[in-house]
């Protein structure tokens, strides 16, 4: 499994954009050879830049990476070796980055981290609801997309000293990253589980949609549609009526709050005692 680095690169960090020859190349150092255990990222992108500034980083920090520029391709790569985690562009010719996605996951679980152009918010939230785990627009720091890497992956891996969730029929073992209602096992993608589990956790309580981006996606800032849409995902999946949600409560200008008086869970560690006000969430 991939262990914690120092930051790739060294010297000024460049931007990637998608337009060729805007950025210069990473590779001012000799790679280490990758172990036989390190963590598989494939990375689809139909710009021979992007890719290979992107490829050359996450070499650096430890990744086995394959490369591929349209989504056959990417799914042919993902069949003969299925990766850990795709790192993958929204605007591919042919099959766009979404089908991509929906086939990759229709063959299991897999975290994807979605590539888009900066201001496309239809096609963030797009890139979500197909469940991207997380996303970047461009033009976007190498270093960052692998700290985002680094942090997706790490969410992936089992809590082995957690203990089962049980409230409203649903189950949530953290180790074995499983999820049921009703004993019918839940298809949810890696955040949906991390936000499922953590309002399993914390029954009762409103949390803001800042607060849940920090506590469950470890980020100060970001898109709190993300947050939205995710929550309205989730609902989907744990609600017997999405349409009405009993248990994913909208707190009309705070957040969410499960609802459950029969949750069983481990108290809150942290948390904020007062969530921040903030504008109304989206049902």
């Amino acid at each position: 499994m991939h262990r914690p680095h120092e930051s790739p690169g060294a010297g000024p960090d460049p931007s990637v954009n998608g337009v060729p020859g805007s950025v210069a190349s990473p590779h001012t150092e000799t790679a280490a050879p990758p172990r036989a255990e390190a963590t598989r990222v494939l990375v689809v992108d139909d710009d021979p830049t992007v890719a290979e500034v992107v490829s050359g980083y996450l070499d650096r920090a430890g990744y086995l990476v394959d490369r591929a520029a349209d989504g056959p391709a990417a799914l042919a790569r993902a069949a003969a070796h299925r990766p850990d985690l795709v790192v993958l562009d929204l605007m591919l010719p042919g099959m766009d980055g979404l089908e991509v996605c929906r086939r990759l996951r229709a063959h299991g679980p897999v975290p994807v981290i979605m590539l888009t152009a900066r201001g496309d918010e239809d096609d963030r939230i797009l890139g979500l609801e197909v469940g991207a785990d997380d996303y970047v627009t461009k033009p976007f720091s190498p270093r960052e997309l692998v700290l985002r890497v680094e942090s997706v992956l790490r969410r992936t891996r089992p809590a082995a000293t957690a203990r089962p969730l049980h409230a409203a029929g649903l189950t949530i073992d953290p180790s074995a990253r499983r999820a049921t209602k009703n004993g019918a096992e839940l298809a949810l993608t890696l955040r949906e589980f991390d936000l499922l589990a953590f309002f399993l956790r914390h029954p009762g309580r409103a949390y803001a949609r800042e607060d849940l981006m920090r506590e469950v996606w470890g980020w100060d800032f970001g898109d709190l549609s993300t947050v939205t849409v995710h929550v309205r995902r989730l609902r989907g999946k744990v609600e017997d009526d999405p349409a009405r949600p009993r248990l994913i409560q909208t707190v009309w200008g705070v957040g969410y709050r499960f609802d459950d008086t029969e949750a069983v869970a481990r108290p809150a560690a942290t948390g904020p005692t007062h969530p921040a006000p903030e504008e109304e969430a989206r049902p």
